[in-house]
């Protein structure tokens, strides 16, 4: 089962996310309004191809591979690293205080978070690919929130896991982690997620129980 993580957006895409995804051939994505992602199941030429027939010139799509991979001609690399991959399999207690959960009438100021804190892509429609939550200050406003994004079978991601720089400090980060950890946990599937390694966020993952499972090759692509 943990092999599915080598290639978890396909695993995603081919199965409790499905119903999100544009395929065309041997390449899948999703669509545009919940996440730039996109996956072969093996990288080559002829998916490549495929894959052109789903997606805008200009337009940004980002792949999680186990290994770099060759990129044909007419495609540009906007950006490529090894980036951390890390599970929690580890029984977690609940946090005293459950955060709020987040709805659709909530994405506006979610956009916002994630467009001042940069946690990595989060699109209008990101909010219906799992469950999140958030903290809001004394004054209404949404400071912190982290959910799931890719959901497979026997996984689910955590992400968008963010704070304003001014809320920082205060065990936000953590607090929300653990309780989508655990909720993921309660229904028998294993939580992961992905970090850069030189992230300071990845010692409280590591905090909570989270470890290491493997490097994964992130990969930004845009049609010329």
């Amino acid at each position: 089962m943990l092999e599915s993580l080598d290639n978890p957006i396909w695993s995603a895409l081919t199965t409790e996310h499905r119903l999100l995804a544009r395929s065309h051939g041997l390449a899948r994505r999703y669509l545009p309004d919940f996440s730039p992602f996109a996956a072969f199941l093996h990288p080559t030429k002829d998916a490549f191809a495929d894959l052109q027939r789903l997606v805008s010139p200009g337009e940004h799509i980002a792949f999680f591979t186990a290994s770099p991979f060759d990129v044909p001609g007419g495609w540009q690399v906007d950006r490529s690293r090894w980036i951390d991959q890390m599970i929690c399999e580890a029984p977690l207690d609940l946090p005293p205080d459950a955060p709020l959960p987040l709805g659709t009438t909530d994405v506006p100021e979610m956009l916002e978070l994630t467009a001042a804190t940069e946690p990595g892509p989060f699109s209008p429609k990101t909010i219906q690919m799992g469950s999140y939550f958030g903290i809001r200050a004394s004054d209404g406003r949404l400071v912190a929130m982290a959910g799931e994004r890719l959901l497979s079978t026997g996984f689910a991601e955590i992400s968008a896991v963010c704070t304003l720089p001014e809320f920082r400090g205060r065990g936000y980060a953590r607090a929300l982690t653990t309780f989508v950890a655990a909720q993921i946990l309660a229904t028998g599937k294993i939580p992961f997620l992905h970090v850069k390694s030189e992230n300071g966020a990845k010692v409280v993952y590591q905090k909570i129980g989270f470890r290491l499972r493997a490097e994964i090759w992130l990969t930004v692509l845009s049609l010329r």
